[in-house]
């Protein structure tokens, strides 16, 4: 799980209140859109208010927009709130102030095995996979003791990746973790100042991969610092987000965690329970999880991060270029 993420779902989180975002549009919401494609104007079957909520860094704001949009597509008023971490957000949740939210397979999965089983939980007994289907089921249980629903997730997956830059990877003729660990060489890997304790980090790359490091550069997850190490081949390996749009730009190349050692942190929707009951919600939902792809989610960061687009014109953008809208 991404290291971002798996610090959030340990902390403790400050009181504060929800932000209330930007939530409407010029444009007129297609009422008869429904779960459908573009051009197919039946009746749609939902109504009323929606509060669309998550956390405020870019990948989600992102994907609370696309929300937004499915949702208005089927006939609702939606409005959007962010929170500055997890605890805030899934207490609103629960409560009911907000309907849905964007989450992270293995992260939640983990996260709601804490709240059930306490802080020593996913170490001892853990629920999360590297399979997102096994994963997806394996948490609906305990979501369901919270008065949550787990819709389908999607294949886009935000992940700890592993970059090299594109002259490494051609001149060595790699492409996954372990074409790298073939070399046989040790390697200086740009991390987290945390990489060396953390199970999905170094430890992991040593036990799943056989990779040898001969030094730790503490430079920061996904970073600028990490990337430009590695693309000005002070490091040869470096820590990233696997939906992070700037590595091509850079020079950067991410490898296949091919026997995966990454956790399934593929994007899902969560419902409170009353919200669930209404149908036409999760099939509004459901729409995207046979189109969103890592490379897409990347994609729509990087236009939002470094072309400097609106996220709900990316959100809005993309879907009509997917049918969706």
């Amino acid at each position: 799980m991404a290291i971002r993420r798996a610090a959030a779902l340990l902390a403790t989180g400050a009181a504060m209140t929800l932000l209330l975002t930007a939530c409407g549009d010029d444009e007129d919401s297609d009422a008869d859109g429904g779960a459908t494609t573009e051009g197919d104007a039946e009746g749609a079957t939902g109504s009323g208010s929606l509060t669309v909520g998550g956390a405020d860094f870019t990948e989600m704001t992102i994907m609370e927009e696309i929300y937004k949009v499915l949702l208005e597509d089927a006939g609702y008023d939606v409005s959007i709130q962010q929170a500055a971490n997890r605890e805030i957000y899934a207490e609103a949740l629960i409560g009911g102030d907000i309907d849905v939210v964007p989450e992270y397979a293995a992260t939640f999965a983990e996260y709601l095995n804490v709240q059930a089983n306490g802080p020593d939980a996913p170490q001892e007994s853990p629920v999360a996979t590297t399979d997102a289907a096994e994963t997806v089921e394996a948490m609906r249980p305990l979501a369901e003791e919270e008065g949550l629903v787990v819709l389908e997730p999607a294949d886009a997956a935000s992940q700890n990746g592993f970059a090299v830059s594109a002259e490494f990877a051609a001149e060595n003729g790699v492409s996954t973790l372990s074409d790298l660990a073939a070399l046989g060489e040790p390697l200086v890997f740009a991390a987290v100042e945390e990489c060396p304790d953390r199970p999905f980090c170094q430890p992991g790359l040593e036990e799943v991969y056989g990779l040898e490091f001969s030094e730790i550069l503490p430079l920061g997850f996904s970073s600028p610092q990490t990337k430009q190490a590695v693309a000005e081949g002070d490091a040869d390996l470096g820590l990233v987000g696997t939906t992070d749009g700037t590595l091509e730009g850079l020079g950067l190349v991410l490898l296949e965690d091919d026997q995966n050692l990454q956790l399934a942190d593929n994007l899902v929707p969560v419902l409170n329970e009353e919200t669930a009951q209404d149908q036409a919600v999760a099939d509004a939902l459901n729409q995207l999880s046979d189109v969103l792809t890592t490379e897409d989610l990347a994609l729509l960061n990087a236009q939002v991060d470094a072309e400097r687009r609106q996220a709900e014109e990316v959100a809005r953008t993309y879907l009509e270029e997917k049918g969706l809208s």
